[in-house]
């Protein structure tokens, strides 16, 4: 199986933190590279991805035929009204949170919370508004991508984290390492139990 376009390290900071057994939610997945790779890397990790665009889950759910993983399965949704399984043990985003309206934010995240069983883990990888040339560099390419009408707010993670901490998160920040410049940055939030 080939995931050339996403760098190994990379993956690695994040299935570091991903439980081996169990359902994981991926809420914006995309065309499901992450999903895929992380239910291939463990038959015990049954992966759910949730995405907005219906072209994307139809290659998504492609692609895991044609690569013949089966404990992935693909929904077209909203990450912010999603209403599939509950009792998860972790959820996992990346690059969705700065794509939200600010004010809007808490509220998802706590539904999130919902989601999740005492102990389980949302990781949260975003943007982080520091360093500025990093910054700048991703917000380029992120109005290129989705326009100049969207929102898009890089959070300073001591702001997200605060706010993550407030609905009862246990929170752990991790720098992401990325030879591109990107202010990549994970957090490690678990669930009270």
């Amino acid at each position: 199986m080939r995931f050339n376009i996403l760098r190994q390290y990379f993956l690695n900071e994040i299935v570091q933190y991903l439980p081996k057994q169990g359902r994981v939610l991926d809420m914006g997945c995309g065309f499901g590279l992450f999903s895929l790779y992380f239910g291939k890397a463990e038959p015990g990790r049954h992966c759910i991805g949730v995405q907005l665009q219906e072209g994307r889950v139809a290659h998504a759910r492609k692609s895991a035929e044609r690569l013949g993983i089966e404990n992935v399965e693909y929904y077209v949704g909203d990450v912010r009204d999603w209403d599939g399984p509950t009792d998860l043990d972790a959820i996992y985003l990346l690059d969705v949170v700065h794509h939200l309206p600010q004010e809007s934010v808490p509220e998802f995240l706590e539904k999130l919370k919902g989601l999740i069983k005492p102990g389980g883990l949302l990781i949260l990888k975003d943007v982080a508004d520091r360093p500025l040339v990093k910054m700048w560099f991703t917000l380029i390419l992120d109005r290129l991508m989705v326009g100049m009408s969207e929102p898009i707010r890089y959070w300073p993670p001591a702001e997200l984290i605060e706010l993550l901490r407030s609905l009862g998160f246990d929170v752990k920040r991790h720098t992401m390492n990325d030879i591109l410049p990107y202010p990549h940055m994970l957090y490690v939030c678990t669930a009270p139990e």
